[in-house]
């Protein structure tokens, strides 16, 4: 699996331009610009979260679903850290098929005016708060001393959703409040950070497995508030997304890439010491197969590409104002594909 720097991805581009220049003619670059049928490009970021893509392509199922249908279709994987990247490939044409969180998939719904949609979930896993102040307990305990990680600091999912929680402690002009204490790391340092101690950072909005490590690693790290715990149970973390013109011109292509991530999340709910396997191998990951297991196992984890309280999302990030489109319910933002599920 290669891995595509931010330079090559923003060739079109260029350095100087910011994404902001980019929505500006998305739909200009989304128009028609669709590979041809027989051909998927797609980037995943890292973790166990996106588990049902590593089992798609360990076991070639794009391949087998597209055969099926009469098409030979040629597979390319990416690997790219950051929203910000993935949807700059998106909208330069150097990616078919990218993945983030659900807030950076539905600030692309809204800037494209619908010319980008969710293609599927990739699975409902909470990302935990976890602090090692012992007087913190709840978001109104943190104070300006304390420094919270998050990978993407303001906009990216962890963000996002405490500026959701933030509005409701707060009051909706305020909802950023905890933004002025969070800072931009990526989930193994500051994990890293949480474990050793003695650190300005010593709170980290967390996804698995690094809160499993932390907590394990450090017997002075706790949960503050989960992600569930915000948005009222349940709800997907990271989503699929691609271009109207992808999914309307390459329809082979497109029902052979949904099959495949349907038959992987089945596949993996009835195989988790395969699956567990299948994460390590392709991932290359040194974590322990029990420790991998175990996330597997764990009753809050579901790898399922049907979303859950996504709208939650789409609804409050509206009333703050982050989303200028109003979505009526999830399908809105989701391709018809998903619409026969059972989601939200």
């Amino acid at each position: 699996m290669k891995t595509l720097g931010f330079s090559t991805l923003c060739v079109k581009f260029g350095r100087q331009k910011a994404l902001g220049a980019a929505f500006g003619i998305a739909a200009t670059l989304l128009a028609g610009q669709a590979v041809a049928e027989g051909k998927i490009r797609i980037a995943q970021q890292f973790g166990i979260s996106y588990l049902i893509l590593d089992v798609v392509r360990d076991q070639k199922l794009i391949e087998k679903h597209g055969k099926e249908a009469g098409v030979n279709i040629e597979v390319e994987w990416a690997s790219i850290s950051g929203a910000t990247a993935m949807n700059e490939a998106l909208l330069a044409n150097n990616l078919d098929i990218v993945s983030a969180g659900v807030p950076p998939a539905l600030t692309m719904w809204d800037r494209t005016k619908g010319d980008v949609k969710l293609v599927a979930a990739l699975g409902s896993l909470p990302n935990y708060l976890i602090t090692t102040n012992p007087d913190v307990h709840t978001l109104k305990d943190f104070s300006e001393k304390d420094r919270i990680a998050v990978p993407a600091a303001g906009v990216g999912f962890q963000s996002r959703t405490l500026q959701i929680e933030a509005a409701k402690l707060f009051g909706a002009d305020n909802f950023q409040k905890l933004d002025q204490i969070s800072i931009s790391l990526p989930h193994p340092d500051a994990t890293a950070a949480l474990i050793s101690g003695g650190t300005e950072v010593n709170s980290h909005f967390s996804s698995a497995p690094f809160y499993y490590q932390a907590l394990q690693g450090n017997k002075a790290v706790h949960k503050v508030i989960s992600s569930y715990d915000i948005l009222g149970g349940p709800a997907t973390f990271n989503v699929l997304y691609t271009s109207t013109a992808f999914h309307d011109e390459n329809p082979k292509t497109y029902a052979a890439f949904y099959a495949a991530l349907r038959e992987a999340a089945n596949w993996i709910n009835a195989n988790k010491q395969e699956a567990a396997e299948t994460f390590i191998r392709q991932q290359g990951s040194k974590l322990s197969p029990k420790l991998v297991l175990d996330i597997i196992n764990d009753p809050e984890n579901d790898f399922t590409v049907i979303p859950q309280n996504t709208f939650v999302y789409a609804a409050e990030l509206h009333k703050l104002g982050v989303l200028k489109s109003e979505a009526g319910s999830w399908k809105d933002y989701f391709f018809p594909e998903t619409h026969g599920e059972n989601g939200s």
